[in-house]
């Protein structure tokens, strides 16, 4: 694989821990480092840092605190 390329995947601490985990994305940016950007899609969505991800993550949140807020309520009443 092509130095800067290298270079740049252990750069970010997740690319480097999902090339790892996948090492076929290796073989692949290997042969093609033109899948770079597709690298870095599957990445995101592999570690679900996707912006669907973000929001299904705090909506999450949400439900859950009202739900605190809802059983707070019932006990003191």
């Amino acid at each position: 694989m092509r130095t800067e390329l290298i270079q740049y995947i252990y750069s970010k601490h997740d690319l480097k821990r999902f090339i790892r985990e996948q090492p076929q994305w290796y073989r692949t940016l290997s042969r093609n480092p033109e899948l770079l950007e597709r690298f870095e899609i599957a990445s995101s969505h592999y570690f679900e840092k996707t912006i669907p991800h973000r929001v299904q993550k705090f909506s999450q949140g949400v439900q859950m605190a009202s739900m605190m807020m809802g059983m707070l309520q019932a006990i003191k009443s």
